[in-house]
């Protein structure tokens, strides 16, 4: 029980960090910082969101596969080549498509940053236990 609970913790932990790097008052402001990260390195935007290994990392050593764990990997890769799908339209092709330039403007509150914490580790706990 013990190496659950410290999985469960080392989860919200990386999730937070995670949130950290990407945190911004706006969507175009959060697009603006991963594109920092985008111009250094591709491989290091991929590396800003340690919560995909780390979780793909969990279900390879525990040996779960189940739908928890696969919803959490899917919303992983779609919230990340959503965002690459942003920077490269914003700075790449540098055409926004007009309803993406609205999501651009709009403000990001404050605990919704924290949406990670709220929504991935209730679905690992419930990948943990459902067996």
């Amino acid at each position: 029980m013990n190496i659950l609970i410290q999985i469960i913790l080392i989860m919200v932990a990386l999730e937070i960090i995670e949130t950290n790097f990407q945190k911004a008052p706006t969507v175009g402001m959060m697009i603006d910082r991963l594109y920092g990260y985008y111009q250094k390195s591709i491989f290091l935007l991929f590396l800003i969101h340690p919560t995909f290994y780390f979780v793909l990392f969990i279900s390879i050593a525990t040996g779960i596969v189940n739908i928890y764990f696969i919803i959490i990997l899917l919303l992983k890769i779609v919230d990340i080549f959503f965002k690459i799908e942003l920077i490269k339209q914003k700075y790449i092709k540098k055409e926004v498509e007009s309803e993406l330039a609205l999501l651009l403007d709009t403000p990001i509150p404050s605990f919704m940053s924290y949406l990670g914490v709220i929504m991935y580790v209730p679905l690992l706990i419930l990948g943990l236990f459902a067996q």
